[in-house]
């Protein structure tokens, strides 16, 4: 069956919401609801396609949008290659021209249903935020790392890592269920690097997963979120078979640990996450003022340990 490719928009409002269309009568899945967005026509970019087709659909000219995520999925009609892109600018006042009802939803709180069986994943994929903070105890104190911790909740933080191996076994245990009980208050999800075991016992959200692990397993480790450290193409593409929810990717720039590596660049490392179905973070000396550049390279956001903390992180 041939492929065919698509452009998608996730067109956000200022207040973090996103734009579904119904699919109106007379079409493949009527009343299904989806992401505005459209065929790739021959010789066309899907960039160039997601403009024509934001256009006609909604009669909007984009003005800022970001690459992100690529799926596949095979319906009875068609083999569809979805170019998923996040809209966060345009011109014009949104208008129905082609489904026969709009709607604003919130991620992880849909009002509406069903939808396009493609877009279960990125429904998903659109509840993570776009800071990734790291603890790092093992190296600024016990104390310390949940006093930054308890701070950076309180700023919004709502995605964690607890990666201490180097601490003694019972300090780690006692302080990854410290952590937890601190992100649970703020609505925080946490992952656990590399023990499984651990973050079973303390019922963390998910496993996050050194390279080295990635690459011996054959399946899915059995956590409601799951992810991967990467640093080549084939330990993103291994993930991405493995169906993690996301992985992490540098380093980008040099880092405290290691000032003397200059880090893969962001041309790089659009290269390295391009038309993955999976979001990617970028991580290696990053704080938020490299945001911007991140998105634009299509990555999810940053991963940070030391500026995860800062009072103020583009600093």
């Amino acid at each position: 069956m041939k492929i065919v490719g698509v452009a998608a928009a996730i067109i956000f409002r200022d207040d973090g919401c996103f734009l579904l269309g119904r699919r109106a009568p007379g079409t493949f899945y009527p009343g299904y609801w989806e992401f505005p967005g459209g065929k790739v026509e021959a010789g066309e970019s899907p960039r160039d396609a997601l403009v024509r087709e934001l256009h006609e659909e909604l009669g909007i000219e984009v003005v800022a949008f970001t690459p992100w995520i690529v799926r596949e999925h095979v319906y009875e009609h068609a083999h569809v290659r979805l170019h998923f892109f996040r809209v966060t600018a345009w011109h014009g006042e949104i208008a129905d021209h082609v489904h026969d009802a709009l709607a604003w939803q919130k991620p992880g709180a849909l009002n509406v249903a069903p939808m396009l069986p493609a877009n279960a994943p990125v429904l998903a994929a659109l509840t993570l935020p776009d800071v990734y903070g790291i603890t790092h105890a093992w190296q600024i104190g016990v104390g310390e790392q949940l006093a930054l911790l308890d701070a950076a909740l309180a700023r919004g933080l709502k995605l964690v890592q607890l990666r201490e191996a180097a601490l003694p076994e019972m300090q780690r245990e006692s302080f990854a269920a410290a952590a937890l009980a601190r992100c649970r208050q703020h609505g925080a999800r946490v992952l656990v690097n590399g023990d499984a075991q651990l973050a079973r016992a303390i019922g963390a959200d998910g496993l996050h997963l050194p390279a080295r692990q990635l690459l011996a397993l054959d399946r899915r480790p059995p956590f409601p979120l799951v992810a991967a450290s990467c640093h080549e193409r084939h330990e993103l593409e291994h993930a991405a078979r493995l169906g993690l929810d996301f992985a992490v990717m540098g380093p980008v720039k040099p880092t405290a640990s290691h000032p003397d590596d200059a880090g893969i660049g962001w041309e790089r490392f659009a290269e390295l996450i391009s038309d993955l179905p999976l979001p990617v973070y970028a991580i290696g000396g990053l704080s938020s003022a490299d945001l911007p550049v991140a998105m634009a390279a299509g990555a999810q956001g940053i991963a940070a340990i030391r500026a995860a903390w800062r009072p103020d992180p583009a600093r």
